[in-house]
């Protein structure tokens, strides 16, 4: 695979992922400020890998560099991490929230 399939192929992922935050987040918004706080970490890890995979995705985008599998695992190791982090988040949110969050 070269870097444009690539690039193109981790940018619709990572949009999708980016979906994905928006819904949880909007999920938060709706939880009590006790449990918001709870989770909170959780929120801000997830904002931060999607901040580091898209500046990832720039360079890969502006500099087109010829040997670019260290950057590949970066950012797999990164989508992998915000895989984790997502389903933590998720985690968190439902013991802040036992009962069902509408959204």
């Amino acid at each position: 695979m070269d870097v444009k399939d690539y690039c193109r192929s981790i940018e619709q992922e990572l949009t999708g992922w980016k979906a994905k935050l928006y819904d949880l987040t909007r999920k938060v918004d709706k939880l009590p400020s006790a449990s918001k706080e709870k989770v909170l970490a959780n929120v801000e890890d997830l904002h931060m890998i999607v901040t580091e995979l898209d500046e990832r995705l720039e360079t890969l985008r502006t500099e087109c560099p010829t040997e670019w599998s260290p950057i590949k695992k970066n950012i797999d190791g990164a989508h992998v991490n915000l895989r984790n982090k997502y389903e933590e988040a998720m985690e968190a949110i439902g013991k802040a929230a036992p009962v069902s969050i509408p959204g």
